[in-house]
């Protein structure tokens, strides 16, 4: 790098628990550090699901570098086997780990990334790149734009700014758009801030994973304050057997209740699923909605509804890393290493082999991206992934590398792997690839997240 470029910080794009987790194993490296969080608050994305339990105890949700910074500073940590909702886990761990003065120092709030480059040069030049500092393109809370140079790049961003669209195609459907004051996308407090949007309506729900579970059993329950109260379950798969889970074979118990739920609440007819769904348009009818699917010739049309929630997952913002190389999955557009390990087409464990810095990097060299964002558009992250990720990622950039080898990550198991394409029969997909042990009891968990266990 240029003279005095390292003296310059290591950037941290994003202020979730990844991010976090980043900046104090990079604190703790006594490397200068910078936190870019595009929120008021630390953990902004996490208040969007706040009323959400996560189906991961605290054990599994606080990194070890973090924890002992926070008992260094008086905190008393949670119980490690008790479920936290999105909202303790804010006020109980990311909130107190951002007030540490260590960290409060070095986040600024308000500060969106929109553009990396390297100085002075775009992503076609190669000579010299590498001795050229990074350039952030930032936008400050007061809306004024600067850039600032680094010498490293952590992108732990997350995905959940950027969810995917209705539409089957991975394009907006025709009339999403227009319709789109009716439409939900994630995980909308339907118990509790929204309860007035769906009490009494019927809401057809769009998607597979456990965000789509947690709005469906939601609406479960508000039916039972207002009888009215209807959900319509469309999936664009016929197996189901990845959001229905292993039940008591799963290692997390909450997570394999969740699923237990659903299936018991499809099979009494609490909820009413439709399977093979492929929506290319939403349309407005007699006041209602209705989605249609014309991907077989024949116009297929579901509803009408009054409300649509599209639990379709999310996808990777890339446009700030454009003028940067990367290597990407094709298909996912996770790190590329990654996707042969992650792909859902293939498995759905819910483990993934230890990886750290080396299958995080890119072409470029000192860019890295960790967390949920790593994973690209796959759903089976979990936060145990991230803090290892990043514990990995740090010591690379301090120049450790046996420390940044030395990984070890053991993530619990789902209880079902499937080992071919989600379409395929139920009775493939429950074929183990990975063993499963017995699990806990299952606690009392009402609404669990699975984005509430990833980072």
């Amino acid at each position: 790098m240029m003279a005095g470029s390292k003296s310059l910080p290591v950037a941290v794009i994003g202020g979730g628990p990844i991010g976090l987790a980043a900046a104090v194993h990079l604190v703790q490296r006594d490397l200068p550090v910078k936190v870019y969080e595009a929120g008021a608050t630390a953990g902004s994305n996490v208040r969007a699901w706040q009323h959400v339990r996560l189906f991961s105890p605290w054990k599994y949700n606080v990194d070890a570098a973090a924890r002992s910074l926070l008992l260094e500073h008086g905190w008393q940590p949670p119980e490690g086997e008790t479920y936290p909702s999105g909202e303790e886990f804010l006020a109980e761990y990311l909130e107190p780990l951002a007030a540490v003065p260590a960290m409060a120092s070095v986040i600024e709030y308000g500060a969106r990334v929109t553009a990396v480059s390297r100085l002075g040069i775009d992503k076609i030049v190669s000579s010299g790149r590498e001795q050229r500092p990074f350039a952030l393109t930032v936008t400050a809370a007061n809306g004024r734009q600067r850039r600032d140079l680094v010498r490293a790049i952590v992108d732990a961003s997350g995905t959940w700014s950027t969810p995917n669209p209705l539409g089957a195609g991975g394009v907006p459907a025709d009339g999403e758009a227009e319709f789109a004051d009716l439409i939900a996308y994630g995980l909308p407090d339907v118990l509790g801030r929204a309860r007035s949007t769906y009490i009494g309506k019927t809401t057809l729900v769009v998607g597979a994973g456990h965000s789509a579970a947690n709005v469906l059993l939601d609406l479960v329950s508000l039916s039972e304050a207002d009888p009215a109260t209807t959900a319509i379950w469309a999936t664009r798969g016929t197996n189901l057997s990845r959001v229905y889970g292993g039940g008591a074979d799963d290692e997390l118990a909450a997570r394999g209740e969740l699923g237990s739920r659903l299936q018991h609440f499809v099979e009494s007819g609490r909820i009413q699923l439709v399977t093979g769904v492929s929506i290319t348009a939403v349309r407005a009818s007699g006041g209602q909605l209705v989605v249609e699917d014309a991907t077989g010739g024949d116009v297929r049309r579901l509803g009408p509804v009054d409300r649509i929630v599209a639990a379709t997952g999310q996808r990777p913002n890339l446009d700030m890393t454009r003028e940067v190389r990367l290597d990407l999955d094709p298909s996912l557009e996770s790190t590329k290493a990654l996707g042969p390990l992650i792909d859902p087409n293939l498995h759905s464990c819910g483990s993934v082999p230890p990886h750290g810095h080396r299958e995080l990097a890119h072409p470029e060299p000192g860019i890295y991206t960790v967390g949920i964002k790593s994973y690209g558009r796959a759903p089976t992250f979990l936060m145990l992934t991230g803090f290892e990720q990043a514990r990995s990622v740090a010591a690379a950039i301090a120049g450790d590398l046996a420390a940044a080898d030395d990984v070890h990550l053991v993530l619990p198991e789902t209880g079902v792997c499937s080992t071919g394409s989600p379409g395929t029969s139920a009775s493939t997909a429950s074929t183990s690839c990975c063993g499963s042990s017995p699990a806990a009891p299952v606690p009392e968990v009402t609404r669990t997240s699975c984005y509430g266990a990833r980072g």
